[in-house]
């Protein structure tokens, strides 16, 4: 089954809103029109506007927030919902990165209810699970993702998933340099694909995109969009740069 690459562009908290229009006429000068990827970009919250106002009238580019509350309002301060992000142009969440596991505590069991409320608001969850260095090397990887996916997609339809997006990411390697191999990265997604045929079937597991992430460059990201399981890429700090973004995107064609 043909899956359309998906590079998407974390900027956790770095660009104002006059650094989003910088990059932003940069960046939309390079792909005028929509290329064979699917390119997404998710600024800080205070920067969606600006990306909204000058991503207006082009299709190449989707905009995508970085977390969002489950709940639909009320005295929750701090929080965005899902009305607030459709209003300002938003067709894309991210959902349970590693930071927002590993620093504010949130569990499958929030992060499912976050799935569950941006699909019931017609947008689409970024879905991001991945184990740590010792995880990893205390031989758990597969337990647990496999925990990850099971309770983040708990109570979701077969006929959902394919309005998902997956990202893997190896929490040992954002932001420090270190990127699975190409056979790692591989390996562990075709265990992720396992994972979803089990849980919703083999015709939803090939139709589902599951994106690595975790210290993807340009000089990286051919080799890792070649092997088979690999749809796309959450990219943090190369995405800064729009140059840089520009050849990664380039790269995922």
């Amino acid at each position: 089954m043909s899956r359309k690459n998906v590079i998407a562009a974390n900027w956790k908290m770095n660009m104002t809103p006059s650094e989003t229009a910088s990059f932003l006429d940069s960046f939309l000068k390079t792909f005028p029109e929509p290329t064979a990827v699917e390119i997404v970009l998710a600024p800080p919250f205070v920067s969606l506007p600006k990306a909204a106002e000058l991503m207006a009238g082009q299709s190449a580019v989707g905009l995508s927030a970085q977390n969002m509350s489950h709940e639909a309002s009320g005295a929750f301060t701090g929080e965005i919902n899902a009305a607030m992000l459709k209003e300002v142009g938003c067709q894309y969440v991210i959902l349970g990165h590693s930071e927002r596991r590993s620093l504010y505590g949130e569990n499958d069991v929030v992060i499912n209810k976050k799935v569950h409320a941006t699909l019931a608001a017609g947008l689409v969850p970024i879905l991001c699970i991945g184990e740590s260095l010792e995880e990893r090397d205390g031989g758990q990887l597969e337990f647990v993702l496999s925990q990850q996916l099971e309770g983040s997609l708990a109570g979701i339809d077969a006929a959902q998933m394919p309005g998902i997006i997956i990202a893997y990411e190896p929490v040992w390697a954002i932001g420090t340099g270190r990127t699975a191999t190409p056979d790692q990265a591989q390996e562990t997604q075709c265990y992720v694909r396992s994972v979803l045929e089990r849980l919703f079937g083999g015709e939803v597991a090939a139709a589902v995109r599951i994106q690595y992430g975790g210290s993807v460059k340009p000089g990286n990201a051919a080799e890792l969009i070649s092997q088979p399981d690999i749809d796309g890429f959450l990219v943090g700090g190369a995405s800064l740069d729009p140059a840089s973004f520009a050849d990664i995107v380039k790269a995922g064609a």
